[in-house]
Order: C-alpha cells, then structure tokens, then sequence
C-alpha cells in the first residue's frame, strides 16, 4: 500500500492564517471530486475560519477526561476507521491529553499515512525542536509542544503563510486572532514588531534550508555536477598553517556581503600521510569558522586542486577562497602552484587568492624605503668611489692578461663595469666611467700601447661604439634605478596608508594607530596633541594618544610636527620625535595624520553613540515602569471609583442641611472627583507608554469633523453646553483615525473649560489653511482671534500628561497640536491633513 502524502502549511506566528489556507485547500479538493474530511480542526473562534469549514465532512472529536476536566482530540480511530483519502488535521506539534495511544498528533498523523490517507496540516515555526533556544531568546517565551524537524522535512509539501508584522498586529487590534482581554498583552509582548519579523525570518530561513535539501536531491538523481548559482557557497581551504585564520576571515567577509550565503571551510588530509597539519592549529580554526557562523569539514585526497574540486562540486560551492602560495619562486617553478592549477580546472566557480603575511615574497613588518634618492649626492659619490676603485683593478687585472685576452672582450668588460656604476649612481657616474674605460682601453690594449694614438681604423670604430653604448646603456640603467626607486616608494606609501585605513575599519584604538605610525617612519616616539581654543594667548595643549617612549607633549618638543587642516582636526597636530624627515615622508605623515583624525573623531561619535544608547536604554526603562505602575493602579483605583460610587450621600434635613452634611458633601464630591481623575491619569499614562513603543495603531481615514464634535459633545455630559462651536460651510473631512481624534477634541475642550472662567463660554472653531484643516481650541480671545501667525511651537500653557498624549496622538495622526500666543488664557491649534472635498477632485 502506496504511502499517503503529507502537506504542511507553515507559518511564523499564531493568526497568519494557517488553519484557513488548510481549510481553503480540503475544499478545493473536495470541489474536484476528491473524499475530504476534517479529523480535527481548530477555528480558535474565528469566525472567517468556522464559516470555511461549513460543508466539509467532520469527524466528531474524541471526550477524554483528565485530571477531573473534560478534554477533546481527534478521533484517530474514527478516521482510520472512516479511511478517507484527505484528512485534514490542525496542529501538527500538539500534545495530547495524557492516557492517549500517542503522545503528539504527529504520530497520529503517521498512522494515517500509513493506511494511505494524504494529510493536510498546520504548523507554527516556533514549534520546530531545532529553533527552541532561537525562539525563548527572541519571544522570551519557553515552548512547551515541539515537533521534531525530521517529521517536517519528510513533509512532500510545505507552504508558508506568510502576513508582514504591521499587518498581523492590525488583525489582532481589530480582534481577528485573541479576545479583546488578551490584545494588550500580546501586542505589548509576544506579537511586538522585532519579534514577529525574527519569527517571520526563521520559517523563511528554515524553509529555504528544504528547498535546498530537495534541489540537491534533484542533482543527485539526475546526475548534475556543474554548480547551480542558486545562492552564494563560500568555501575556503585550510592547510592547518598560520595564514587560515586570515583566510577565514577575509572569506567571512565576502559572506556578509551576501544575504543567504553560507560559509564552508575544507581541509585535504592527504594520502600518503606524509603530511601532517597541526592538530591545534585545526581545532582554533575549527571553532573560528563555527564562530563565524560557517560548516568545517574535511576529506582525503592525494590531488589538492582536484580534491577542492571535487567537493565544490558536490556541494554547489559558488566561490572558492585559496591562500596565496608560502613556496618559493623555484619550489614553484619545479612543482607549481595550487592556486594556478586550481584556476584552470575550475570552470564556471570563481577562484579568489588571498595574500598573506605568510606568502613567499611578503615582506613584514612594513617600513618605508628611507635611503637617498637615486640621483642624490651620497649615491652619486658612491659610484664615482666605485669607478676610481674598480676600473683601475679591472685595467691592472686586463694588462696582467693581455696575452690570454682580446679588444673585444677588454671592452665588454669594462661595458659591465660602467652598468654596473649607472645602476648605483645614475647617468652622471656612468659618463664618466665610459670616458675614462674607453680612455684605458686606448691607452692599454690598442696599438700603439701606452698612447692615446690608434694604429687601426676598426679599434676606432670599436671605441667609439664602445663609448657610445656605454653611454646609453648607463643613461638607461641610471634612469630605471629612479623610476625603480620611485615605484618602490609609492608602493610603500600605499602600503602604509592600506594598513592603517585597514587597522581603522577593524576598529583599533589611538594608540595602536600611533604605534603602527611610528614603526613605517621609523621613528622613536609619536603623539597626538589638541590644542585648548579658549586661551589663543596662552596655547595650552593635551595630550589625546601616544606610543613610544617619552613622547613630546607640546609641538615645539617635537622633532618633526604635523598640523593637521581638516574640520574634524580641532585642534589637533600630530608630533613626533626621532630621525628628520624628508619632503616626501612628511607629506605622507600628513596623510597618516588625517586618517588618525578621522579615527579620533570615530571614536568621539561612537561614545556619544554610546551615551545616546543609554540614555534611550533609561527612557525606555522609565516608559515600561510607567506602563506597569499604571497598569498596576488600574484596579485599585476602579474600586475606589465604585466604593465612592456606592456610599450614600448624606441627607438633606427639612430646613436644608447642616454645615457638617454639606462638608461631608463637597468632600465626597471632591473624593470622587480625584478617583476619576487619577482614573483618566492612569489611562493615559497607559496609552502615553503603548504609543512611545509604537504598539498603538491606527486607522487613518477621511473623517466628518460634525460627527466627530458631537461625540465629543456627548463626552463631555452636562459641560459641554459652554462650548460654542463655530464651523464654516463645506468644510472637508479631515484625514485622522475617528475614535483619537474624539479623544483629543475631548482632552482639549476639557482643558478649555477647566482654564475658562464660569461667566464665560469656550469656543471652538475651524478653518482650512493651505490644504490642512486647523481647528483652535480656548477661550474667546485666544481660540477666536487667534491668527496663523500667532501659533508657535511653544510649550502649550499647561504641561500636563494630557496634552502631551494629545500632543503625541496628533503626531501620530500626521497633524501638531500648538499653543496661540494669546494671553495667560487657554489656547491650542490642531492641525491635520485635510481631504480634497469631493467638488475638487480631478476627474478620473
């Protein structure tokens, strides 16, 4: 019997609508003709969810009684029994109640795929074994039903549903997922918009894990061997040798560059086991690359670039990282380079060669090329001291030879000797050894000897092509030992910018820059000094980083200073003590200078970073011990209100009451005032909190300002008689969420009436300015004669918790609540985005 299919709709977090796409799909089997019943599902009191389910066949649920409470499953022996060929089961990772057949539901499940039955179920990526630590790190939240991931991987198919966290919290406000009691709490907690976008990310993580574990099964079966670039491998190969943990990080590196790659690291164990990696070595490397977030593994192979090879293959690697060679130019010359053999035989996966201080050829630690230059005078005298000594020997050595010896030879030797001089001393030394070999060659070896005279044409055509080629070959050679010189210098200067750009972008602090600095110029002491602005008479200066011994603490102690001209510079000049500097070094220390500027600077705006990061850490502190304390004084602060509301009022006697009735009066009157207004206090201080952490959503929508009035009018109970509202015709729909705006007219008109004195009315009213709708709020003379002028953004006349709610619920809204200048009286405006009555519309 052919085993049934099992199919999984996954999704991050209760109430992406799992259940319904499970239901959605039985009946569009059971529409094409296919036996669906539901063994158990559970709407959790959603009404879109039960009307879904009406017309499936279900199977009545399984009573069990536990502990004195009555519980219900899913009649596993009902649908075994049934044996239909869809059954659709909610809750894949649910326990059952102890005393069942199986423990889990999934083991339900697997018995109805044992008969044959396709299962469609559900699941929630928190409940995955695998991610049970991730999910208490994030959620803060231990679960306790989990599901193997095996049992989900052999799944034949697994959907997920998927809803963004905006609008999952938006369902959940509105009451689609959890009863109203329950909305605050799991805004406030489980369903915060960090946690849903981390649960959101695991399933789709975890999920991409099974669509790679089905493409690679797919290669296997079809026997595909060249990488599919579906997502970046990154693998880098390990010899055990000390430039690996440079390897793994560079390849770390190229990895976080690119969303969804991963990391692997390979180290070939060869053969004949005649090599043998450090075993320590390995373990450090091991544990980096895991550190790292990366696989290790290893394999056994006598061809290193064929091994490497072999196993890119095997596991789709997209890049592969090498080290450059540590062997010697002639080690690579007799058996080559595995990187180069690797290169040619890689096909279609990129090869990157990383170099390294372990690399032949390199050269550490870096210093600057600090001799003269290659037309200066100490090399200049140097090869003129060269040419007094060596052709004098040459000539003597020559004339003790001269039977054995011809003119040719004679003058291919001296030729040598003047290149020789040109590479030390350039073109000048190089003339005159040239003059003076062929002066030599005449006088020694040239009949007549021991004359200038020349008895044969040919030794004066050989002669002078001597002098000539002598010449050129010197100006050659003396011209390329300057631009080898040249090219030397400016190598080693971008070296020494490289390194010290690169020790800033990995975060080293002042005085290891400073260190490095000194090292490249060679130098006995380096410090950076900042200079106090606010005594330009008297400069003073401290002492901001330093390395070496007893650095200068003031410029003018320095050898060699460097101001430096840049506006982060404030003030500061870096200084040294030790050898003098050329032009050239100083220049160069100048641009080391800016970059240890910039670094200094970093580290300012990382501790304000810092200072900021606690400060935010403190206010969100402070906003959670508000909303706890307010939630904490709700309930008693209800009874009093209904205590208060409870106690009899006292008596009125025939000829009124007595001045002890009436205190007892206004001070129960008073009581109940306090009790309500604490009440509201509290209120707000709640909603103040949800809306600083950003849990408290809204409804934008055009809005009638008439209906929103009269519900505040309504509010307002037997005051609002003393509110003169003053509307224009045709005034359009402001753009807000109704219910908040009630709220904030509410808070407002209360103030106004509170700060207007009995005689007097407050008012109302309303106009559009530049497509925004201003509604002004107060007394007569500040809400009536108050201009757009006079609004400011001053703090409003009364800072109290309720208009600073009022205040942060029309921001929210996308509108300001500002104060009028209009006196000591009460006076706010309230501006919000208006809506283009229907009049103004441009037609469609």
């Amino acid at each position: 019997m052919a085993r049934g299919r099992l199919r999984i709709y996954l999704g991050a977090a209760p109430g992406v609508g799992k259940t319904y796409a499970m239901l959605e799909e039985g009946q569009r089997l059971r529409a094409s003709g296919a036996d669906v019943v539901a063994g158990f599902v559970e709407p959790h009191g959603r009404r879109p969810t039960a009307e879904m389910a009406e017309g499936l066949e279900t199977i009545p649920r399984h009573t069990m009684i536990h502990r004195g409470a009555s519980f219900t499953e899913m009649d596993r022996d009902a649908v075994l029994a049934r044996r239909p060929q869809v059954a659709l089961v909610d809750e894949l990772a649910h326990t059952n109640v102890p005393g069942s057949r199986n423990a889990k539901r999934w083991q339900d499940v697997e018995e109805l795929l044992d008969v044959g039955t396709d299962v469609v179920t559900t699941l929630n990526v928190q409940h995955l074994e695998s991610l049970g630590d991730v999910v208490r790190q994030i959620t803060g939240v231990q679960q306790r039903e989990t599901l193997p991931d095996e049992v989900a991987r052999r799944a034949d198919q697994i959907e997920l549903v998927d809803l963004p966290p905006e609008l999952l919290r938006r369902r959940m406000l509105h009451g689609e997922i959890y009863p109203a009691d329950r909305v605050e709490a799991a805004l406030t907690h489980y369903f915060r918009v960090g946690n849903l976008t981390a649960l959101r990310e695991l399933a789709l993580l975890w999920l991409a894990d099974r669509v790679e574990e089905g493409l690679q099964r797919y290669r296997v079966e079809h026997g595909i061997t060249a990488p599919w670039e579906t997502r970046e491998r990154i693998m880098v190969a390990l010899t055990g040798g000390p430039e690996g943990e440079t390897l793994i990080r560079r390849a770390a590196r190229v990895t976080a560059r690119t969303p969804g790659s991963q990391l692997l690291a390979l180290h070939v164990i060869p053969g004949d086991g005649l090599v043998h990696a450090d075993p320590a070595a390995l373990a450090a490397q091991r544990a980096l690359v895991e550190s790292l977030g990366g696989s290790y593994h290893q394999t056994t192979g006598d061809d290193l670039p064929e091994t490497l090879l072999q196993f890119a293959e095997a596991e789709n690697v997209t890049q592969i990282v090498l080290g450059a060679s540590r062997r010697g130019r002639l080690s690579t010359f007799l058996y080559g380079s595995v990187g180069r053999r690797t290169i040619q035989r890689s096909g279609p996966i990129d090869v990157l060669v990383v170099t390294h201080e372990e690399a032949a050829g390199s050269s550490s630690p870096l210093r600057l090329p600090h001799p003269a230059r290659a037309t200066g005078p100490r090399r200049f005298w140097g090869a003129m001291l060269l040419a007094a000594i060596v052709l004098p020997a040459l000539t003597l050595l020559l004339v003790v030879l001269r039977g054995h010896v011809d003119l040719a030879l004679v003058l291919v030797l001296y030729l040598l000797t003047v290149v020789v001089i040109a590479l030390v001393g350039g073109l000048l030394p190089a003339l005159f050894a040239a003059l003076a070999a062929g002066l030599l060659a005449d006088y020694y070896f040239t009949l007549p000897l021991h004359s200038l005279g020349v008895e044969h044409t040919s030794d004066i055509a050989a002669l002078l092509v001597f002098v000539v080629t002598a010449v050129v070959v010197g100006s050659a050679s003396g011209t390329a030992a300057r631009r080898t010189y040249e090219a030397v210098r400016a190598r080693s200067e971008a070296r020494a910018l490289s390194r010290l750009a690169t020790s800033l972008m990995h975060g080293q602090d002042l005085p290891a820059l400073l260190e490095q600095v000194r090292e490249d110029f060679g130098l006995d002491a380096v410090s950076l000094l900042q200079e106090d602005t606010e005594h330009p008479a008297d400069p003073r200066w401290s002492l901001v980083a330093a390395a070496g011994e007893n650095p200068p603490e003031r410029p003018y102690d320095a050898d060699v200073e460097t101001p430096v001209d840049s506006p982060a510079a404030d003030g500061l000049t870096l200084a040294a003590r030790g050898r003098t500097l050329s032009g050239d070094d100083q220049l160069l220390l100048g641009a080391c200078a800016a970059q240890l500027v910039m670094a200094y600077a970093h580290g300012r705006l990382a501790a304000v970073a810092a200072e900021t990061g606690l400060r935010a850490e403190a206010e969100h502190t402070r906003s959670s011990l508000l909303l706890a304390a307010s939630r904490d004084l709700r309930a008693p602060l209800h009874a009093a209100e209904e205590a208060l509301r409870r106690l009899p009022s006292p008596p009125a006697a025939a000829d009124g009451r007595s001045s002890v009735q009436r205190d007892d009066s206004r001070l129960l009157d008073t009581a109940r005032s306090s009790v309500r207004r604490a009440t509201q206090l509290v209120t707000d201080l709640d909603d103040l909190s949800r809306l600083r952490a950003e849990s408290l959503d809204l409804y934008l929508r055009p809005v009638d300002l008439d209906e929103v009035l009269t519900a505040v009018l309504d509010t307002l109970g037997p005051g609002s008689d003393r509110i003169r509202c003053t509307l224009p015709e045709h005034l359009p729909d402001a753009i807000a969420d109704a219910a908040v705006l009630t709220r904030v007219l509410a808070a407002l008109t209360a103030e106004a009436l509170r700060h207007t004195p009995p005689e007097e009315p407050a008012h109302l009213t309303a106009e559009v300015r530049t497509g925004r709708l201003v509604i002004r709020v107060g007394d007569g003379t500040g809400a009536g004669s108050g201009s757009a002028a006079s609004m400011t953004d001053a703090s409003p006349p009364t800072d109290t918790v309720i208009l600073r709610l009022a205040r942060d619920l029309a921001e929210a809204m996308g509108g300001t609540l500002d104060s009028v200048a209009s006196g000591p009286r009460f006076a706010m405006a309230l501006t919000l985005p208006a809506a283009v009555p229907y009049t103004e519309r441009p037609p469609s």
